[in-house]
């Protein structure tokens, strides 16, 4: 509560059991075995899925294009490893539902062998676009958990003239290290990735927050930025849900970004620092986005730590490489225990958004007995948006979703910290969760019955227009008819009348003869 009012840019948040050290510590492992089969879904962004380029039985190299990008808002997708396309089905996506996503198959020969490449000369002489180009070529996707497409970003950051690029370190989820270890081990990569991302956006400087439990990962950060004056590296303080972007940001700027805007309206574009380091890659080495490092941990791991495994390993194999009991596991999560997903099968492929793995036992999900609440407001204390959980519940409760989203429930980030801290062991997350999807199933539903009106009235009209169509057509027919008829009554009116003549010429004829 102290540290409330000593630091005003602080908002909310709680210190949650960090799980760290298990992983912290050890080197990321490089020396995974090459899967027989690589799964890589063709939807791992926000927007459009990919569409697939690649046919069944084609030969392909690690690196290659597989789907191309759908529209502005999409990524495309590269073959992790050289081999065979095997199949493009439907496969179990790694999501709690396991619904299955169009997925490419590769059967991987063994040989790992790269496209050919061609490296430029010098990455940060190059234009602004081209920057953009390769990263947008590459796949690059917010890899802080958003998989929003990073070259949108870095073109709109250059288009509304940002003045300061903020990399998010983050990393306050329990048992992830994933970033900690990028930085303490690969820190000049990612520093060249940030100078590659402020000359895309035109941006003069950038600020890279680290909590400060990653003492060795700032050294090794400040150290790599020491000749670079436009890059600066702060410490921020350990407290969850810091590496949410709005926190980090108020923290380091003291600025707010408004509630129904970005970013980008206050002058500042936030990245992850693994995606700076995918930056790098994309441009100097001009390789695609096709591995990623995930924490693998939890109290059924006999070998914690974080590895480099190729997109489209299926999770199962990353668990057999870290030599997880699997008899020991009472929950799956891709992420962290905070914000990840629980996953309800390990038959399903790491895809760029997946940044740890954690195998929980029967004592680290202990669930405890829900009591009554006490009115402590412990909740709204914790709440980083600055909202008020236990008001929200008890409206969700009485079905009044409504009044929860008058209250503020659509700027509720699901950190769970309001969950984490109450005394009553009430499961405010889920109630918020909840709505949320009924929410979304009320809009969904909104959505189909204005579509189905739409749609009737597009029938009406259509159905009204043939109408006048057809009376035209038959007026049409009508008056082609009584034109016809009339014609042929003047045809035998005439014939008539010619005969008629005839006759009285005869008959005139005769009468003269006889005369």
């Amino acid at each position: 509560m102290l540290a409330l009012f000593e630091n005003p840019r602080l908002r909310g948040g709680i210190h949650a059991e960090e799980h760290k050290t298990e992983t912290s510590g050890v080197p990321i492992a490089l020396d995974m075995p090459l899967p027989k089969k690589l799964y890589i879904p063709v939807q791992q962004h926000v927007g459009k899925p990919a569409e697939p380029l690649v046919k069944v039985g084609e030969k392909v190299l690690k690196g290659q294009l597989l789907a191309y990008s759908q529209g502005t808002i999409s990524a495309p997708v590269h073959a992790p490893s050289s081999g065979l396309i095997a199949d493009v089905l439907d496969f179990p996506a790694p999501h709690p539902s396991a619904l299955p996503i169009r997925t490419i198959v590769i059967e991987t020969d063994g040989l790992d062998q790269w496209t050919p490449i061609q490296k430029p000369d010098d990455p940060l002489a190059l234009a602004a676009e081209e920057i953009c180009a390769l990263v947008g070529a590459a796949g690059v996707v917010g890899l802080g958990g958003a998989v929003f497409p990073s070259a949108v970003k870095l073109d709109l950051g250059r288009k509304n003239k940002i003045h300061t690029l903020l990399i998010n370190a983050g990393e306050c989820e329990p048992y992830l290290t994933c970033d900690d270890r990028l930085m303490q081990e690969r820190a000049s990569e990612i520093v060249t990735g940030i100078r590659l991302m402020l000359r895309g956006m035109g941006a003069p400087e950038a600020t890279v927050g680290i909590e400060d439990n990653k003492p060795e990962a700032y050294l090794a950060m400040r150290e790599a930025c020491a000749e670079f004056t436009n890059i600066n590296v702060v410490q921020v303080p350990t407290r969850y849900p810091m590496g949410w972007d709005r926190q980090m940001l108020r923290y380091l700027t003291g600025r707010e970004i408004p509630a129904d805007g970005r970013a980008t309206d206050i002058g500042v574009v936030i990245h992850n620092v693994a995606t700076a380091h995918a930056v790098y890659r994309a441009v100097c080495l001009n390789q695609p986005l096709i591995t990623r490092v995930v924490t693998v941990s939890g109290s059924a791991v006999a070998k914690p730590q974080n590895v480099e495994v190729l997109i489209g390993t299926l999770i199962s194999e990353v668990l057999d490489f870290c030599l997880v009991d699997k008899s020991r596991v009472a929950r799956l999560i891709m992420g962290g225990p905070m914000m990840g997903d629980a996953l309800p099968i390990s038959e399903v492929p790491v895809v760029k958004a997946c940044n740890g793995i954690l195998a929980l036992s029967e004592q680290d999900i202990e669930i405890p007995e829900v009591k009554p609440c006490i009115r402590c407001s412990t909740c709204i204390t914790a709440c980083p948006v600055g909202l008020l959980p236990l008001e929200m519940a008890s409206r969700i409760r009485a079905n009044q979703l409504d009044a929860a989203v008058d209250l503020g429930l659509k700027d509720c980030i699901n950190c769970g910290s309001c969950s984490y801290v109450c005394p009553s062991n009430i499961p405010l997350v889920h109630y918020f969760k909840f709505a949320s999807g009924e929410l979304y199933k009320r809009q969904q539903m909104d959505h189909k019955s204005e579509q189905t009106k739409r749609l009737m009235d597009d029938r009406t009209q259509r159905m009204e227009r043939i109408r006048l169509e057809q009376e035209a057509e038959a007026r049409r027919v009508m008056e082609a008819r009584a034109a016809r008829a009339r014609e042929q009554e003047l045809a035998k009116q005439q014939a008539q009348q010619a005969q008629q003549s005839i006759s009285e010429a005869g008959n005139k004829a005769t009468a003269e003869e006889v005369q």
